[in-house]
């Protein structure tokens, strides 16, 4: 192995996720000399197996769905979904697992590109062994930005490596729809590709372990998330632990705690995510590997002048979208700092401080119907002891949403702050309101008065008039 003179850098970025190339786009933009480090796709997870394949094999889905729902127009969109034809657009939304795009983009912004796993060799040191065996030692004069992400948990079951189940990768990445298929969890990943999978020609199976679907959602999400999924023809089994898992002659043998046997082509466990810091060389600077990195506001390490962690690796909220605006804040954060700004803006709302992780964290649901929700659920704001009313209306009394759809079923859910008269949170689930929820966000991160609410008045007949009937709704 061939070691390279050290270069210095401003900053070094360890992680070209969408998370990680935003941090470098934020530096650069302040003038700071940027290296990126990748040790497979730049564009990560979320490019090539998380959010783009998954919303690209959901979409026609969900289309469909939507156009069986319009009277002169089901008739006409009865028959299957063209398989073949999503998983090659599919394929055009993952440019086909290769990233020259997004490396055009790095390069565009003047951001330098390593290629090969990065470690942690002790404080502002970074080394990456390239796949040529070459070893870079990058150190940098104001920050290293960890941006690694995430990676699927699977159960510990004896001989689950033998069956080679599927992870959320595999889900999203399938080359053909297996005849039929075992999803075991209950959250977003689960729901979503059961979804999906169904859909596009396969007998699946939901085995869920808890009472019942998204349970960091309202109840009533997971239960008319349940409903349709069911309607679809998805076995879906909830209060079900997997007990033992193997693979016979080419068949997954699933046995649950009840003495079911359930056989299958494949098996998908979305049964959580472990931080993918077990390799980066966190002993180096006295962290536990495998550990997630306690963050303060400005994203920078607990007790640390120099490391930053950004993105799902931090543990505050595991959404690409989410990341991204950690990535802003923190670029901003890591720019200060390195200019010698003496205080920073770290109050809540402020520009050095990722206040929504905490009050505003909005998330979309593609399933058909969509769940969509920002901040606290009714049951999370009474635990941090706000004193709150949940206000309740059907999507079924907006005249937008039975132009949208014959029959359309859906609720929207408020949660109001009694002291302060503003909004905690918002849930809405139906079809097409992932498109709705981000005027709840507005209204969640500005704070904006019940009072003030009244006067933004929504469009007739749009469904957004559910906003209206939330309102009179509350005020009697």
């Amino acid at each position: 192995m061939t070691e390279t003179e050290s270069i210095e850098y401003d900053v070094v970025v360890v992680g070209a996720g969408p998370v990680g190339e935003n941090v470098a786009d934020r530096t650069r933009a302040a003038g700071l000399s940027t290296a990126v480090v990748e040790s497979e796709l730049v564009g990560g997870e979320c490019s090539y197996w998380a959010c783009m394949p998954s919303k690209a094999l959901l979409r026609p889905v969900i289309a469909r769905a939507d156009a069986r729902r319009v009277p002169g127009l089901g008739h006409l969109v009865q028959g299957p979904l063209d398989t073949a034809a999503v998983l090659a657009h599919r394929d055009y939304e993952t440019s086909g697992w290769k990233d020259d795009g997004q490396v055009r983009w790095l390069d565009g912004i003047g951001a330098d590109l390593y290629r090969g796993q990065g470690r942690l060799d002790g404080p502002r040191r970074v080394t990456v062994t390239g796949p040529d065996g070459v070893r870079h030692v990058l150190t940098a004069r104001h920050a290293v930005a960890v941006c690694t992400g995430t990676r699927a948990l699977l159960p510990d079951l004896p001989g689950l490596a033998e069956v080679r189940p599927w992870t959320s990768r595999e889900a999203t990445s399938a080359k053909a729809a297996p005849g039929s298929l075992i999803v075991v969890g209950g959250g977003v990943v689960a729901v979503e590709m059961a979804t999906a999978w169904q859909a596009l020609g396969s007998r699946v199976s939901l085995l869920v372990r808890g009472k019942g679907l998204l349970p960091r959602m309202e109840p009533f999400a997971g239960e008319l998330v349940a409903d349709a999924l069911t309607e679809a023809g998805v076995d879906l089994r909830t209060g079900t632990s997997v007990t033992s898992v193997t693979r016979e002659n080419g068949t997954v043998v699933a046995v649950t705690d009840t003495g079911d046997r359930i056989e299958a082509d494949e098996i998908l466990f979305a049964t959580g995510r472990v931080p993918h810091t077990e390799d980066i060389g966190l002993d180096t600077i006295g962290l536990e590997p495998g550990s997630w990195l306690s963050v303060d506001d400005s994203l920078r390490v607990q007790d640390s002048d120099w490391l930053y962690a950004v993105g799902d690796v931090n543990h505050r909220a595991l959404l690409t979208h989410q990341g991204k605006y950690q990535a802003r804040i923190a670029g901003a954060a890591i720019a200060a700092r390195a200019s010698g700004v003496p205080l920073l803006e770290t109050d809540p709302w402020g520009a050095h401080a990722a206040t929504a992780d905490h009050d505003a964290v909005p998330q979309v649901v593609f399933t058909d119907p969509e769940a969509a929700a920002v901040g606290l659920s009714l049951a999370e704001a009474e635990q941090a002891g706000h004193r709150v009313r949940a206000v309740d209306v059907e999507f079924a009394s907006v005249a937008g949403a039975g132009l949208y759809a014959d029959g359309y079923r859906g609720r929207a859910r408020m949660i109001v702050d009694l002291d302060d008269e503003i909004l905690r949170g918002v849930t809405f689930v139906g079809p097409g309101v992932g498109e709705l929820i981000h005027s709840a966000t507005i209204a969640v991160v500005g704070r904006v008065p019940i009072d003030r609410l009244w006067h933004a008045v929504p469009s007739y007949p749009t469904i957004s008039e559910v906003w209206l009937r939330l309102l009179e709704a509350y005020r009697g």
